[in-house]
């Protein structure tokens, strides 16, 4: 008897509502008569998606899990109650075409070899996401990847085996392994393998059952004729987790599980990760960095002015000072500003670094009281904090007039795609907003331009919209007609021959409207949602959890040794001296020690943590996370004990 079920889709949510709506739209409008079930798990969002997304589809199972449980293990327990002959393993932040599920059907009848496959992924901007398609991380793929050679010979077969960039993408052909958000499978074969490792929490795991597939002679391939929209990493970019850390924690997993032997290909791939790291920081932080070096070097450089002001010489100090007297001036000035939220943090803020430039007079000049044999003058100080303050300041002033200077000659030029009214609606978004390099060109209507009623300038009709984009030389087309096929949007977006980014816009709330805006305005999201994240605190919580480790199992180490539970509370401040644990942190309930350290000590503890429900215990974490501060950490701690007494 054949299955009632053609596709059972499975889709894991965290944080992610409107991308979860707009996704759930696609498959609604991709059936084309099919029969399919949808089990949506929830990995206990704090955005409230269930509760506006269960009514919205009644027909659809959804299952809310009280802790983030990780993308593998919340699978699972979708993918042991999938009745489907096939199944789809589907990211929420993903749009299905009309004709996804029954060309990927079709596929998959006729190659009954293939246990899983994968089709065309496009980035939100149209290019072709090379994620989709890969290789396993071997020894020679991990190190290609990780040492830069695959990006240096992309079309070369023996580097580039790791993201296949020497495959066509218009063709169709078996591969490694394919991504996560986008799974194709035989549904008993993926049951009776167990579905994912959970040994992974995030990232992997698709490597890892794509290998499994394989161990069972089946064949996993890339299908070419029908196409996806993924917006990459949206559930990642809306908790605290480190993408970069957990992708390469989750390669040295898999390598570890089937390279076991190698142990010099896991010392390389160590290596490795720790130097792709590093770059990916120093990257992310270009700007922050020659400001550091630019603040050192002036602190330096005005200090030998100071020297030769009071002494008539640049480096007038008695011998013995030096380098001593640069590095302890460096690094005084570079700590007050650290602390302050200066570099990493924020923009760049003048008054920010008066105020450090301040407190290193004070400390500087404080210091000599201490070791007086570095008495040398405090007007040579006076006059490097001067200097460097002048320096400083003009050096932030240069900054800020580049900025708006290449911010006015690199206006976004924007076209809007769709009928009168989303057209208004969008543009009304924009013009409200606070962005100010947003240019939009006009309208590219969906409609007949006898039709046309916006007073915005009219370029044409959608048929059009690549000669028009390109004649009006725009970067971004938004795409606001909720009534247009997914995949003509899709053939439009491959099909660009320039670097255009098309948006698509299914839905007008708030959500996805403030999404578009930050998207095409190259907005940066605030990284730091909680305040544990921020660099100073980060450093601030590491140097407390040392001292108070070292003092535990010093100074208090015979309090420890008392009772029954001596070895335990020795185990524990040796997790906080080691980074395991932290000694006021979040109380491990609900998941969100995955985000952050178990705390010895936690805010839920103040009260009795036994009596509270997960949700509330939740909610005091992410409260701690979000507000943490030194003086928190104070507060709970007293508070702590004087509830014990």
């Amino acid at each position: 008897m054949d299955n009632p079920i053609d596709i059972s889709i499975v889709i894991v949510n965290y944080n992610v509502k409107d991308f979860l709506h707009q996704c759930l739209t696609s498959i609604e409008n991709a059936t084309n008569g099919l029969s399919i079930e949808v089990i949506v798990v929830d990995n206990a969002s704090t955005d409230g998606s269930m509760d506006f997304i269960e009514p919205l589809f009644p027909d659809y199972k959804f299952i809310r899990s009280a802790e983030n449980l990780g993308f593998a293990k919340a699978n699972n327990i979708a993918i042991k109650q999938a009745l489907g002959k096939y199944l789809l393993i589907l990211n929420p932040d993903t749009i299905l075409a009309e004709d996804t599920l029954t060309e990927m059907l079709s596929y998959m009848n006729s190659n009954r070899e293939v246990g899983i496959a994968g089709c065309k992924v496009l980035n939100s901007d149209g290019s072709f996401q090379i994620q989709c398609r890969r290789g396993f991380p071997t020894p020679w793929a991990s190190f290609c990847k990780l040492f830069g050679l695959q990006k240096l010979f992309p079309n070369s077969k023996l580097f580039a085996k790791y993201n296949q960039t020497f495959q066509p993408i218009d063709a169709t052909y078996y591969i490694d392994a394919v991504i996560g958000a986008f799974m194709f499978c035989d549904t008993k074969l993926i049951q009776d393998i167990g579905g994912f490792d959970e040994n992974y929490f995030m990232y992997g795991e698709d490597l890892d059952l794509c290998r499994q597939v394989q161990l069972h002679n089946r064949k996993v391939a890339y299908y070419h004729k029908t196409s996806i929209i993924h917006f990459k990493g949206e559930s990642t970019r809306r908790s605290s987790l480190n993408e970069i850390k957990q992708q390469y924690d989750a390669m040295e997993k898999f390598a570890r599980k089937y390279f076991s032997n190698s142990m010099l290909f896991i010392f390389f791939l160590r290596m490795g990760i720790v130097v792709r790291s590093l770059i990916a920081r120093v990257t992310k932080h270009k700007l922050p960095i020659f400001i550091i070096l630019a603040d050192l070097l002036f602190i330096n450089l005005s200090y030998i002015i100071g020297t030769y002001a009071k002494f008539g010489n640049f480096f007038g100090l008695p011998d013995y000072a030096y380098p001593l007297v640069f590095i302890v001036l460096s690094l005084v000035f570079f700590l007050a500003q650290f602390l302050n939220g200066e570099y990493f943090e924020k923009k760049i803020s003048i008054p920010n670094t008066i105020l450090s430039l301040m407190l290193s007079f004070f400390i500087l000049s404080t210091f000599p009281y201490f070791f007086p044999s570095f008495r040398f003058s405090r007007g040579a100080l006076l006059v490097a904090i001067g200097v460097t303050s002048l320096l400083s300041v003009l050096l932030r002033i240069g900054i800020i007039v580049f900025e708006r200077v290449i911010g006015k000659h690199s206006d976004r030029r924007v076209i809007i795609a769709g009928c009168d009214a989303q057209v208004d609606v969008m543009i009304a978004a924009i013009l409200n907003s606070e962005m100010q390099n947003i240019n939009i060109l006009g309208i590219v209507s969906t409609a007949e331009k006898s039709n046309y009623t916006s007073n915005h300038q009219y370029l044409g009709n959608l048929a059009d919209i690549s000669i028009i984009a390109q004649k009006n030389k725009a970067d971004e087309v938004i795409i606001t007609d909720t009534n247009l096929p997914t995949a003509m949007i899709m053939q439009f977006m491959s099909g660009s021959n320039q670097q255009i980014k098309y948006h698509i816009i299914p839905e007008y709330d708030e959500l996805v409207i403030s999404r578009i805006i930050n998207d095409i305005s190259n907005t940066q999201v605030d990284l730091y949602k909680y305040n544990i994240n921020k660099p100073r605190f980060k450093f601030l919580k590491r140097t407390s959890d040392i001292l108070l480790s070292i003092l535990s199992l010093t100074l208090f180490m015979p309090y420890l040794l008392v009772g029954s539970k001596s070895r335990k509370n020795i185990g524990k401040w040796w997790s906080v001296l080691i980074g395991h644990k932290t000694a006021i942190g979040v109380y491990s309930a609900g998941g969100n020690e995955k985000y952050w350290k178990e705390g010895i000590i936690s805010l839920a503890q103040i009260n009795h943590p036994e009596l509270l429900s997960i949700n509330a215990i939740n909610k005091l974490n992410d409260y701690y996370m979000q507000n943490y501060s030194l003086s928190l950490d104070i507060d709970i701690i007293i508070k702590y004990f004087i509830r014990r007494k």
